[in-house]
């Protein structure tokens, strides 16, 4: 019965882990999109740093905020994050989870 209940922890830890990264992914996203609507200068570079600065040091590392260009007036945000495979920081599944933020520029370049 031990490795049953075992097995069954482990399974449920990695569903948090995953929850949790989709979580992040999102927050990310939001906190990168808000910076790049007020940002005048370098809104790419305020959105890539905004969007890192809140996520823990297990899910920096592997990290990838892009601030591509939308449609005239909005500004988007994407975040891929990697979910840890039982501990954070030590490798992750390849297939990486996404976030994605939208918002309209509230400063004219």
């Amino acid at each position: 019965m031990l490795p049953t209940i075992l097995i069954t922890l482990v399974l449920m830890w990695q569903c948090v882990l995953l929850g949790y990264t989709y979580t992040l992914a999102g927050n990310a996203a939001d906190e990168a999109v808000r910076a790049a609507t007020a940002a005048a200068g370098d809104a790419a570079g305020a959105c890539e740093q905004a969007g890192l600065s809140d996520l823990p040091s297990a899910w920096q590392k592997d990290a990838t905020i892009t601030c591509p260009p939308g449609a005239p007036g909005y500004v988007t945000a994407d975040v891929k994050l990697e979910v840890p495979v039982l501990v954070p920081g030590l490798i992750g599944f390849p297939i990486p989870v996404t976030g994605h933020a939208a918002a309209v520029r509230e400063v004219k370049d």
